[in-house]
């Protein structure tokens, strides 16, 4: 198979089950055996569905593989027998599916991964539900987890994907005329996932990933073809942000074009420089407009260029970017005569793409340069001063009686003036080259003690050794700043790279954070302050330590929102740092005093303190927001199961007692029994319903008592057999005598056991019966209720534990109600586990697991 090529692989996407991905993979294949192709059905699952089964007629199906598992029987694709075949087509349906345990692959994807590398062409189906990156959105949209996936990166190889889409409205007319599935399953599909809602949300969900996967086939070819040019094809802006505070000015309205057109992707890109040494950016005004950039749904961007227009436009056109939004030059008047800027000149190479020049409350404000520091330490300037000073003098005292030649005098001369630079820098070098100069034409110069030169010779040895003297001092100079601007953005980069780590550790708590920010700058006390609006004060903190508290100062209505180290400081201005985040919010530190640069990194540290508070109260409100969210939930559900479930049995009841009232009716004894035995009936399944949802709401409401004591199951089994009623003849049971005692409420288990068998019961087939084993596990002991009906879809196990199941039009014989979640609600109330398990040969098993008394 090495020099076999591979096959190419054609993917139907669809975004909810029946839109006709299998029906279009038919199609298709009966097309290609027009066109003289060999085609093959590998797999592929009709359910049932008339329409898609008559095109399989006249196309050649492999046999399927049978696997048994769990005494059940499973048919499966047989990947050797289509390798075997050698088609150049096959037809291989469901890309997600799992296989049946014992399979050589695990997945079916892995099978046609082994079809493709055999040279063999295949088609398949997947929908959107079944790709991995989405498949916790989909759970959140349709409240149905979906088991079966598929990586991404599988479909996105795919040579071909073609989107099979269908409006809801059509989808839910043909599952109306039992083209999707069978009469019998349409209201409970109606009823849950095929909701209008849901499948809009899922055709949005596809149409997106499909649009990607045309972006990243779009950007291959443009590359693969070196077209530079923009293709209008989605609107893309791009606003770029020098970190000043102009920037939320320019993101908002870079926000405002891009929102103009549905679908428009907005980028913000920041241009630095190559070296990475500081340029005039402030990295809080980054941070910031980072933060905005991302909450209005755009990206953000870090790009390294010397030329700033030039590396702009090359992004921009990289993006396939339509437009480009700048800030209006911060220059002087003076600065943009001298200078065409980088807004006219990202202007003369944009192209076809358009430029947007957005003017701002800086405009021609100038930039905010950071203060200019010395390149040495006051020490080396000193020296290189004392050098200047008496080094002259004493070269001039050594080199007379030397009586050496003008070049060689220049040249020592020159060597003091190097030597002054390196120690001291350009300003005592320039003073010396200078006194080097008059001492060299007063002593070493003809005619002598005079400042006149005779030989024009000697006077342009002098220029030069004027002119190299100040460029090297001043190389010497820049080369030590550059040296010290390096240490110290490495130092820089160094603690924002500890913050970046902090963040992605998961350790932006703002305690953590404002510890980490007191270590790093050695201060005594790191406080975030935040404006009380007229809160009431509240009882001061301990100090010395990192806490977080809201309480507010008696003086000027600031809030301490967390603090680092002790004492807090309770409001601006009395610290010896304050870092005003915005109008709420200011960072106050006490220790030392922090120079331009550091507060440039404490900035940014602020910048994070914000973001972590954000998200601190952000999880704050969705915590207090869900029991709420759940109690509205169990609120509608209650009152619809007292509307539906509670009507049926009372209205029973009613009825059977009406009729023993009525007096122009004569009753037989036969009637009258089975009247009050339908009464007794509609009366004991109302007072168990009651109870189950009065258990419910105390379970939800945490305020259902349980009282864990050693319990014999032996006990409490035949109890919970006898309460069944009617439903105990079908219940056997097989206890060994040799069982621990398990710690358990003996109530709460009974009625554990009462739900369960209940529910097993009323599923089982007329004439089979419902088992009930007990055994030990290790330090657990398992009580497993096993009934022969229909069973439960794996993927529906978890499901069936929601609450208030059979709501809807369903029967009361659709589906599971409220007896499973209430089961396992006290299951777990009393340290246990419930969980469910298919049935070998067919059926479902109910598996309790508690713990044994010691």
């Amino acid at each position: 198979m090495g020099g076999t090529a591979r096959g190419r692989l054609r993917v139907y996407l669809g975004s909810a089950p029946g839109v006709g991905k299998t029906f279009a993979m038919l199609s298709e294949a009966r097309r290609a055996r027009e066109r003289g192709k060999d085609v093959v059905v590998g797999f592929v699952e009709t359910h049932g569905r008339a329409l898609t089964a008559r095109l399989l007629d006249g196309l050649e199906i492999l046999p399927r593989k049978t696997m048994a598992y769990r005494g059940a029987t499973f048919t499966e694709l047989d990947p050797a027998a289509v390798i075997a075949r050698a088609p150049t087509v096959a037809l291989i349906d469901e890309l997600a599916h799992t296989n049946a345990p014992g399979s050589r692959n695990a997945k079916r994807w892995q099978d046609v991964d082994e079809i493709l590398d055999a040279g063999i062409d295949v088609i398949s189906t997947v929908n959107i539900q079944h790709l991995e990156s989405l498949n916790d959105v989909v759970e959140e949209i349709t409240g149905v987890p979906q088991r079966e996936t598929v990586p991404d990166e599988v479909v996105r190889r795919a040579d071909q994907i073609e989107l099979v889409d269908m409006a809801p409205e059509a989808l839910l007319r043909r599952m109306a005329h039992g083209n999707v599935y069978p009469p019998e399953r349409v209201d409970a599909a109606l009823a849950n996932y095929f909701r209008v809602g849901n499948l809009t949300a899922l055709r949005e969900l596809a149409l997106l990933w499909v649009a990607g996967k045309v972006d990243e086939q779009l950007d291959r070819y443009r590359t693969e073809h070196s077209i530079r040019g923009t293709w209008e094809t989605r609107e893309r802006v791009v606003v770029a942000l020098t970190g000043g505070p102009e920037g939320d000015t320019l993101v908002r309205r870079a926000a405002r074009i891009a929102a103009r057109t549905k679908g428009s992707d907005l980028l913000a890109v920041h241009v630095t420089r190559a070296d990475g040494l500081s340029s005039g950016s402030d990295p809080a005004h980054l941070a910031r407009q980072r933060t905005l950039v991302e909450d209005l749904g755009g990206t953000y961007h870090q790009v390294i260029g010397e030329d700033v227009p030039r590396t702009l436009v090359e992004f921009a056109r990289g993006v396939n970017a339509t437009q480009l939004v700048l800030g209006a030059s911060r220059r002087g008047r003076l600065a943009q005569i001298l200078s065409r800027g980088v807004g006219v000149t990202t202007t003369a190479l944009a192209g076809t793409i358009d430029v947007h020049m957005v003017t701002h409350e800086t405009t021609r404000q100038g930039r905010d340069r950071p203060r200019s520091r010395a390149a040495l330490t006051r020490t080396r300037r000193a020296c290189g001063w004392g050098l200047t000073v008496l080094g002259m003098p004493l070269l001039a005292a050594v080199l007379r009686p030397l009586d050496l030649t003008p070049p060689s005098e220049i040249l020592l001369f020159l060597l003091l003036v190097v030597g002054v630079a390196l120690v001291g820098g350009m300003w005592p070098a320039l003073a010396a080259a200078l006194i080097g100069f008059g001492l060299l034409n007063w002593f070493f110069t003809p005619p002598l003690h005079t400042l006149a030169i005779d030989r024009p010779e000697d006077l342009l040895a002098l220029a030069i050794f004027v002119l190299v003297a100040v460029m090297v001092s001043t190389v010497v100079d820049l080369a030590a700043r550059r040296s010290r601007e390096a240490a110290r953005s490495r130092a820089d980069a160094e603690v924002l790279a500890t913050l970046a780590g902090h963040v992605l550790r998961g350790e932006a708590a703002l305690p953590s954070l404002l510890a980490r920010m007191r270590e790093t700058f050695g201060l005594t006390s790191v406080t975030l302050l935040e404006r009380a609006d007229g809160s009431k004060p509240g009882p001061a903190g301990p100090t010395g330590s990192t806490h977080t508290t809201r309480r507010t100062s008696r003086d000027d209505g600031w809030r301490i929102v967390s603090t680092s180290g002790g004492p807090p400081i309770t409001s601006p201005g009395k610290g010896d740092v304050d870092v005003v985040i915005d109008d709420r919010l200011v960072l106050a530190a006490d220790g030392r005093l922090l120079d331009a640069s550091d507060r440039r990194v404490l900035e940014a540290f602020a910048a994070e303190a914000a973001v972590a508070l954000r998200q601190q109260r952000l999880r704050e409100e969705a915590e207090r927001a869900r029991p709420l969210a759940e109690a509205d939930r169990m609120r509608t559900a209650l009152l619809a199961a007292v509307g539906h479930d509670l009507r049926t049995p009372l209205a029973a009841a009613v009825a059977a007692v009406e009729s023993l009232r009525a007096t122009e009716i004569v009753w037989s004894e036969e009637d009258r029994a089975e009247l009050l035995a339908t009464a007794g009936e509609s009366l004991i399944k109302l007072n168990r319903l009651i109870s189950n949802l009065l258990d419910m709401s105390r379970l939800q409401a945490g305020a259902l008592g349980v009282t864990l004591e050693p319990v014999a199951i032996e006990d409490v089994l035949p109890r919970a057999i006898d309460d069944l009623g009617p439903l105990t003849a079908p219940i056997e049971s097989d206890i060994p005598t040799d069982l621990p005692e398990i710690l358990a409420d003996a109530a709460l288990l009974e009625r554990v056991l009462v739900n369960l068998m209940a529910n097993a019961v009323r599923y089982t087939p007329e004439g089979d019966h419902v088992l009930v084993t007990v055994s030990r596990h290790g330090e657990n002991v398992e009580i497993r209720i096993v009934d022969r009906g229909p069973g439960i879809p794996p993927e529906a196990h978890e499901r069936v534990f929601l609450p208030f199941q059979r709501l809807g039009d369903r029967d009361n014989h659709t589906g599971v109600g409220l007896g499973l979640a209430l089961s396992r609600g006290l299951t777990e109330a009393m340290g246990g586990t419930l969980i469910l398990e298919d049935t070998p040969g067919g059926g479902l098993t109910m598996a309790v697991s508690l713990r044994r008394a010691a």
